[in-house]
């Protein structure tokens, strides 16, 4: 009996312990959906380098003015609308709060949880403001 229920406690250890689900993301952020806040939040001057998308994580390389950066106070927020197009479309914008009064440039790359933003098939077209070129994610 005992033993059984030693097995029984290793196998769940496993099991619980076990990450592999295929949809695993190391993102460092939540991408929010919400129109409000897509519409009102406040932002500073910011520039996007650069987006990529790997797996469910876009990564967003950008720049912005102030003493270090570790103050700011970043958001991807989507407008929750979703355009009818081939195939569909999202509008994002990456918000960012710097009360930084310095004038030196730093690059920072941070990465965002999209996989909220999926919608019907198996592709949308991602607009991020500020942001030139559309990003296609696909699941």
């Amino acid at each position: 009996m005992k033993r059984k229920f030693a097995l029984a406690i290793v196998v769940l250890l496993v099991l619980s312990c076990s990450n592999d689900n295929g949809d695993s993301n190391n993102c460092e952020f939540q991408t929010v959906i919400n129109d409000e806040l897509y519409r009102n939040s406040p932002s500073a001057l910011l520039t996007i380098n650069d987006l990529e998308i790997s797996g469910n994580c876009l990564r967003i390389d950008f720049s912005s003015s102030g003493c270090s950066g570790n103050t700011w106070e970043l958001n991807l927020i989507d407008s929750g609308a979703i355009l009818e197009s081939f195939p569909p479309q999202r509008m994002l914008r990456l918000t960012l709060k710097n009360e930084e009064l310095c004038e030196a440039l730093f690059t920072k790359q941070l990465t965002f949880d999209i996989s909220n933003l999926k919608v019907d098939g198996n592709t949308v077209l991602l607009n991020v403001e500020g942001y030139e070129d559309k990003i296609l994610y696909k699941y």
